[in-house]
């Protein structure tokens, strides 16, 4: 289900102060958070569960969450075997 549009997107309180506020990066565990124009052209910390990733958003990315561009699991890879 989505959410209704008489609230609006969701966007964490402390993420929006902190957008407003500071200019450079800003570190963020709020992956539900909806991005809004107000977040154009910032670089977010997006807390993938072990550490952080960098996240330059664009207008591409209005309307997406934020866990949308931090991938939470690393890709697999066999082991090469030394010969």
């Amino acid at each position: 289900m989505s959410r209704a549009k008489w609230k609006g997107p969701f966007v964490s309180y402390d993420l929006l102060q902190e957008c407003r506020t500071t200019k450079s990066e800003i570190y963020t565990d709020s992956r539900e958070s909806t991005v809004v124009p107000v977040l154009v052209g910032l670089t977010l910390n997006v807390h993938n569960g072990k550490g952080f990733s960098k996240v330059k958003i664009t207008e591409a990315m209005i309307g997406h969450k934020l866990g949308e561009f931090s991938p939470t699991r690393k890709r697999f890879s066999f082991k090469k075997k030394k010969t």
